[in-house]
């Protein structure tokens, strides 16, 4: 059984009250790009993008963006 990183995007918006597109617009990341974060379709992740999010939603603690969890858990 291995791990695997769940970015909790479409969580975030929520909590924060704005859609994926005005997280787009906030953080500078293209809306497609997030969207395959939120739904787990991309193989690599870009640390900068990560970081433009957590600058967008005033996030310190990159555990509130991403989490580890084994692969066969849902997201």
């Amino acid at each position: 059984m291995g791990k695997r990183i769940v970015v909790n995007i479409a969580d975030l918006a929520k909590k924060h009250k704005i859609s994926m597109r005005e997280l787009s617009r906030l953080s500078l990341v293209r809306h497609a790009a997030l969207s395959e974060l939120a739904n787990g379709k991309r193989e690599s992740i870009n640390f900068s993008h990560i970081i433009r999010i957590a600058e967008a939603l005033n996030i310190e603690d990159i555990r509130e963006i991403i989490d580890l969890v084994d692969s066969n858990e849902k997201q």
